[in-house]
């Protein structure tokens, strides 16, 4: 099963960090109706690349991707580590930036937790915006100092209300080693891609 968090929930991840060091390690829970997913996603804006590993349930069913995107290359890696097989196509799409909305409006700073006590609170910042192709709204909550991502709540007519928590977030790469394929990878016919960003999964 494709990536559903990847799928539907990219067009958030591309425009949800700002100021930011251009290499990420990110954890993220996202939930709706009908699915659960835990994800860690890998980026580096400088090399171009992005990695994401997902797991989940969704309509009752059990769902694991393992994919890696090297733009400067053209070439995308649909990884199973446990079979030792790959999927690779051409990635013919061009690398997004991950930054905050142009037209995100900014609703205004509040307080997580307790300011009774020092280093019981968190300042966040909180953004609204609409991605009109998707006919989609968002929330998005950053922390004020650093502008690390907190939380997404997300609302479209194709996904329904999905919210998405971030956690354990680091800014750099803790392991390089992710946007390696693996040696079985390099051996994969290279199948036909697309220009289309959202068709290559």
């Amino acid at each position: 099963m494709y990536s559903f968090l990847f799928r539907h929930l990219q067009t958030i991840l591309l425009w949800v960090i700002t100021h930011l060091s251009p290499a990420l390690s990110i954890s993220q829970i996202g939930q709706s109706e009908d699915f659960q997913a835990i994800a860690k996603f890998n980026y580096d804006a400088l090399e171009q690349r992005i990695h994401f590993g997902e797991f989940g349930y969704y309509q009752n069913k059990t769902f694991h991707v393992d994919a890696l995107l090297l733009y400067k290359e053209g070439v995308m890696y649909k990884i199973n580590r446990h079979n030792k097989t790959c999927t690779r196509k051409e990635l013919k799409s061009s690398f997004h930036p991950l930054k905050v909305p142009h037209n995100a409006t900014l609703l205004g700073q509040v307080v997580l937790g307790s300011m009774s006590h020092h280093g019981e609170s968190l300042l966040v910042n909180s953004w609204a915006g609409e991605i009109p192709e998707h006919k989609a709204k968002y929330l998005l909550t950053f922390t004020k100092l650093g502008c690390i991502p907190v939380s997404c709540l997300y609302n479209s007519p194709k996904t329904g209300g999905i919210t998405i928590s971030f956690f354990n977030n680091i800014v750099g790469i803790v392991d390089p080693n992710v946007f390696i394929p693996p040696p079985y990878c390099t051996t994969a016919t290279l199948e036909e891609g697309s220009n289309d960003f959202f068709s290559i999964f």
